[in-house]
């Protein structure tokens, strides 16, 4: 992978900004996982765990995935020190090559927006997922404010859909639930929240 920005970032990730938007996230996504207990969870791009670690409680396992090993590091560490026995973490990257896994659940949070080839990763992320599988996608709306060469400027709600229906998710729901100030490159946005079954 080239020069990697996260592993850079890793030890100083976790700020206050950061954790306070894990925390909004956290409050939604754990709405959407009622009924999980005996469910895998996989992170897709987990950083340092700061949304799925507090989700532990309500799944059977998580597996923390991310391409940056400093992140991962970061991610063990807060594992060892809680003393968690139902999360693991897996350095990869599933645009360069997807190992073999099931999940029963997905979750991807500001991650898509990093990924250039949106299409191939979500359907990497449907095969991975067991029949009925949920996948969740945390992100930021659309916003024409923001331009970066390495990031998409946020999603179409209804494009999206349309991707993920391409992709083979039989059902999607996607809704806004947070506005926030510079919480996107600096600038004012809004998160979506978006639930498919495969």
């Amino acid at each position: 992978m080239e020069n990697n920005v996260f592993e850079q970032m890793a030890k100083r990730y976790d700020t206050e900004e950061r954790m306070e938007l894990a925390r909004v996230i956290v409050k939604e996504v754990r709405a959407e996982l009622h009924n999980s207990k005996l469910k895998s969870l996989i992170d897709y791009g987990s950083g340092t765990g700061l949304v799925s670690l507090e989700l532990s409680d309500l799944v059977d396992s998580i597996l923390l995935v991310d391409s940056s090993e400093q992140m991962l590091e970061v991610a063990k560490a807060k594992i060892s020190h809680k003393g968690m026995t139902n999360a693991n973490v897996l350095y990869s990257d599933f645009t360069q090559e997807t190992p073999e896994l099931k999940a029963d659940i997905i979750l991807l949070s500001l991650v898509l927006l990093h990924i250039q080839d949106t299409n191939k990763i979500l359907q990497e992320l449907f095969n991975i997922l067991t029949h009925g599988g949920k996948l969740v996608i945390i992100d930021f709306d659309r916003n024409n404010q923001v331009n970066h060469p390495k990031v998409h400027n946020g999603f179409s709600q209804e494009e999206l859909k349309k991707v993920l229906s391409e992709v083979g998710f039989t059902s999607t729901e996607i809704k806004t639930f947070y506005h926030g100030n510079r919480i996107f490159m600096n600038q004012d946005a809004s998160m979506f929240i978006s639930s498919s079954i495969k």
